[in-house]
């Protein structure tokens, strides 16, 4: 395995499990299910993980956690984030011992952040990866790269480019020092997809096929999808659609081979985005359905907005000469901006909200006022404009909360629920909103806006079609008047 000869090693595990017995065959069993896991085949990991949980004794302080924290990696990959949040919960439950193995602690912790970070919760997984980075120095130094890398992802999401590449080359030397040849190989992959999204394709790409060598080699089939989805968007950067639609296709084949759902979700929207650039526009709708589809049966419903915004944006060229196509923009473009919009309260300081206002809402938003506009709906239009100048709420709770206790809880401890009553907030004009934002105070999420003379509730219809499209809340109980 610490050579990266998976099918060798899953073939001594599968021998073991064959030739021993007792604890011995378990954890053979438990081995042979995190090869095959490596190996892409996350469907045929979670059988084998299960079938080792069955034979496991009840009193099993490290393979047990073990087994479930294994276990909930491959879950993940199949899209199935509640079932494997649920087994790490039942993981971090067997390590709330004083004398719990460190080490395990520590993975539990890296696996709680992954899930974080799938659904999107970055100032959670921000948090989680902080823990984990101080755990991993105490219990398990040659893995300090793991939550290196999940820091840099969860910056690089919230904007903080720089910050993110120097967390994935610090992950990098870590792995290099460690000799984790799998380590490195993600990492490079991982610090290429951060600057492929950056448009630094000539840095990416040296980067990418080196990692690309060794996933071939392995017969890592996931890892060797996520390489092939990123030459395929380079290609279609660079106006290529043929070699791009190529690669995406050889990605797919590869998540779905392995079962990595959301991840193939993704390439479709991809393939989606060349159909509609070729004007293929049927295979693009079909592509965008089974994507959506994908997100919504697993309650990812963030992804669900982001893909209507996407869709919407592709219809663009199309609004004002294929009859009947307008509605279906507004209808799109405009739930997904406000649930976009919100989702800046839900981020923990004044940069990282800038940052998501300035990459994904306000061009969401932009869409929306385009496509109400087009349409001719004064009323859409007017509520937009109240809506977007009402300014920023701040959250007085959390600004007079910052101060941390004296005794830390524990971080494999779930926290628990507030019961004290919401704090009254101070609504902020758009220019304080600014200031707001630049100092890093709280916000609290917005109101709903009373518009005169009738005093409606301005986009009442669309925010409540939203909440019900991505299954969040996107407003406070509170009401305003404009």
């Amino acid at each position: 395995m610490a050579r990266g000869e998976l099918r060798e090693a899953l073939r001594i595990f599968d021998d073991a499990v064959i030739t021993e017995s007792g604890d011995y065959r378990v954890c053979a069993m438990v081995d042979a299910a995190c090869v095959t896991n490596q190996l892409g085949d996350h469907a045929g990991a979670v059988v084998r993980f299960r079938a080792a949980l069955a034979q496991m004794p009840v009193v099993a302080p490290r393979m047990r956690p073990a087994a479930l924290i294994n276990l909930s990696q491959a879950l993940q990959y199949l899209g199935d984030l509640d079932a494997g949040q649920a087994v790490l919960e039942q993981a971090r439950e067997l390590l709330a011992a004083q004398d719990a193995p460190g080490d395990l602690r520590f993975a539990c912790l890296v696996s709680l952040t992954a899930v974080a970070l799938y659904r999107q919760q970055w100032s959670h997984a921000i948090e989680l990866a902080n823990e984990s980075l101080d755990a991993a120095g105490r219990f398990d130094p040659d893995k300090v790269g793991h939550p290196l890398m999940n820091l840099a992802a969860a910056h690089f999401e919230t904007g903080r480019w720089e910050l993110a590449e120097d967390f994935a080359l610090q992950a990098l030397d870590a792995f290099a020092a460690a000799g984790d040849r799998d380590g490195i190989a993600e990492t490079r992959q991982n610090l290429a997809v951060m600057l492929t999204r950056s448009g630094r394709f000539q840095d990416a790409e040296p980067l990418l096929l080196e990692a690309q060598e060794h996933f071939d080699a392995a017969g890592v089939g996931h890892r060797a999808g996520i390489g092939w989805k990123i030459m395929g968007f380079i290609a279609e950067q660079r106006a290529d659609l043929d070699t791009a639609t190529i690669r995406y296709r050889q990605a797919l084949s590869r998540f779905e081979a392995s079962g990595a759902i959301i991840d193939a979700a993704d390439v479709r929207t991809r393939l989606a985005t060349v159909a509609y650039t070729a004007g293929q526009y049927e295979d693009g709708e079909a592509e965008l359905a089974a994507a959506r589809t994908i997100y919504a049966e697993r309650g990812l419903g963030l992804l669900c907005a982001q893909l209507d915004y996407w869709h919407a944006g592709l219809l663009e060229p199309l609004v004002q000469t294929v009859p009947g196509l307008l509605p279906r923009a507004v209808d799109l473009a405009v739930p997904a901006a406000l649930a976009l919009d919100a989702v800046r309260s839900e981020l923990p300081d004044g940069a990282q909200r800038e940052t998501w206002n300035r990459r994904i809402a306000d061009p969401a938003l932009r869409f929306a006022f385009r496509y109400a506009y087009l349409a001719g709906d004064a009323r859409l239009v007017a509520d937009l404009i109240e809506t977007c100048c009402a300014g920023t709420t701040l959250d007085l709770n959390r600004i007079s909360g910052t101060t941390p206790p004296v005794d830390l809880p524990d971080p494999l401890e779930p926290p628990v629920a507030s019961i004290d009553p919401v704090n009254d907030a101070l609504q902020l004009g758009t220019a304080l909103a600014a200031v707001a934002a630049g100092a890093g105070l709280p916000v609290a999420p917005p109101p709903h806006i009373a518009v005169a003379p009738d005093g409606h509730i301005a986009l009442a219809a669309w925010i409540a079609a939203a909440e019900q499209r991505y299954g969040r809340r996107l407003r406070d109980d509170r009401v305003i008047r404009s």
